[in-house]
């Protein structure tokens, strides 16, 4: 079963915290949201593979280790997923960026997808599906079927705040996939959105509501 990952930290958890106050405006949430994305993905990357080389220092020649060949993809749930990418970009610069569009039917709930754009190249990445919110599941196990359907091989999951619900969706749907997140919360209201949660992260990272 894919492993979860509550990152405890004491910044990630004061920033969430910050983030959850419905005071909270959109410059400073959208801060907030890439920060947190930032810390995440320090603790997503803790595997990346090392190998050892020598550099001259100014004053001799040093054995030390850089990144080892591996290549990132990080590709935001569209539309709240894009508040994260700035935050995971400042730690993997050279990463490439694909999108995936999905949104939420108001009646069911399920998950349609309306765009897909990932790098050529994506089966050869480790791929990293970005997204504020993991409540239901459902637009988070479709990213990754359409991950895995142009090849990819190697997923994770970043959020910053999950439901046991999302969780256990992944688990069942891609029990490979690591889930990396700031908090778990109690589960999901009669609409489906996160509780104690955020409230609407794309509405107030972008300001639209």
């Amino acid at each position: 079963m894919a492993e979860l990952h509550i990152i405890d930290h004491p910044l990630v958890q004061h920033k969430v915290s910050l983030l959850r106050d419905k005071t909270t405006g959109t410059k400073e949430f959208r801060e907030l949201v890439s920060e947190i994305a930032m810390f995440i993905c320090y603790e997503a990357t803790r595997d990346l593979p090392l190998k050892e080389i020598e550099i001259e220092t100014p004053l001799a020649v040093a054995k030390t280790k850089i990144i080892s060949g591996r290549k990132l993809a990080f590709v935001p749930i569209l539309r709240a997923g894009l508040g994260m990418v700035d935050g995971v970009t400042k730690l993997v610069p050279a990463a490439k960026i694909g999108h995936i569009g999905l949104f939420r039917d108001p009646d069911t709930k399920a998950s349609v997808h309306y765009y897909s754009k990932l790098p050529e190249d994506i089966a050869e990445r480790d791929a990293i599906i970005v997204d504020p919110m993991l409540a239901t599941g459902n637009s988070a196990v479709s990213a990754i079927n359409i991950l895995k359907e142009k090849g990819a091989k190697s997923v994770k999951f970043m959020c910053i705040i999950c439901s046991p619900e999302g969780v256990a969706a992944i688990q069942a749907a891609h029990p490979d996939v690591e889930i990396y997140t700031g908090a778990m919360d109690q589960g999901l209201n009669e609409d489906k959105y996160i509780v104690p949660g955020v409230g609407d992260a794309g509405d107030r990272i972008f300001g639209t509501k």
